[in-house]
């Protein structure tokens, strides 16, 4: 059964998509939200690496369509660890290691922190990707027309064959495609980098109301124990959210090569390409380790 249920991974797709809308509503217990939270951050990484060792974006098409569910699965993962932190002021291991590791003790520094990861995603790494998709997806749309001339001419020419003209044409359309889709997904991330400092500031002031009216808690104690599992909660959503982002930001800003290797070769050859580049660097080094109190 476990054959037939891998070789349809449209029923999979569909029960995820059906379990993250439940989760919003449904209240789940904490051993199934570490659960998930692993399922997560595994999803986040795989995301990452898969986007440094493709060869060209269009060896990952379907990015798009995966930036737009995972972030759905981590908002609802979001809600449902808010709903157990005011509930029960409990969301799990994860959360709470992650919270308590980040505060160290400071509940000030643990919220910088998280303000810090926050700001460099969604200034940074979001708002620039989501400028790259654009311009790229314009030019794309723009240059679609003269590449398609260009491929009749081969044709006509006799260059190529019919079969070869409509296989180009179809990449010169899907890659249109997908610079069209990562515009609009990279809208997804952006929302949702903006809706987790709206959840981590609503669980904080929320959690401190439901200690102190509810639970009979002093003031400082419930912002301390709510503080410590929304921070958790935050960080735990904004490193996913991170990763994922930089793996997008890797997908539209790669310029495919005439030698289709991945970015870690591309990366390696052009840098090891300027010998006199590296010796420059090498002397700036040199001098800044001459200088007094530098550790050399």
């Amino acid at each position: 059964w476990l054959h037939k249920l891998t070789a349809r991974q449209d029923i999979i797709l569909a029960a995820m998509l059906l379990l993250a809308v439940f989760m919003m509503i449904i209240p789940l217990p904490t051993p199934l939200i570490d659960i998930l939270i692993a399922i997560n951050l595994t999803l986040s990484i795989t995301l990452l690496m898969m986007a440094v060792y493709i060869r060209e974006p269009m060896e990952f098409s379907a990015f798009p369509s995966v930036l737009l569910i995972t972030t759905l699965y981590r908002l609802a993962l979001t809600i449902s660890t808010s709903r157990l932190i005011l509930l029960q002021h409990d969301a799990g291991e994860i959360v709470y290691t992650f919270g308590n590791f980040a505060v160290g003790g400071n509940l000030a520094v643990g919220l910088i922190v998280f303000a810090i990861i926050t700001v460099v995603q969604f200034i940074v790494i979001t708002k620039g990707s989501e400028r790259v998709a654009e311009v790229s997806a314009r030019f794309s749309l723009d240059a679609m027309p003269g590449k398609q001339m260009s491929i009749d001419g081969d044709m006509r020419a006799g260059i190529i064959d019919a079969t070869e003209a409509r296989r180009q044409r179809a990449l010169v359309q899907k890659e249109s495609q997908l610079y069209g889709a990562m515009d609009g997904a990279m809208k997804f991330v952006k929302g949702d980098a903006i809706a987790s400092i709206i959840v981590i500031l609503v669980n904080i002031v929320g959690g401190i109301c439901v200690g102190v009216f509810m639970h009979e808690m002093s003031a400082g104690d419930a912002a301390a124990t709510y503080a410590i599992l929304s921070v958790g909660d935050g960080l735990i959503a904004q490193i996913p959210a991170l990763l994922i982002s930089i793996a997008a930001g890797i997908i539209v800003t790669r310029v495919p090569g005439e030698n289709r290797r991945n970015l870690a070769s591309e990366l390696t050859e052009q840098i090891l390409r300027q010998r006199q580049a590296l010796w420059i660097v090498a002397a700036v080094l040199a001098l800044f380790a001459a200088l007094p109190g530098f550790p050399t």
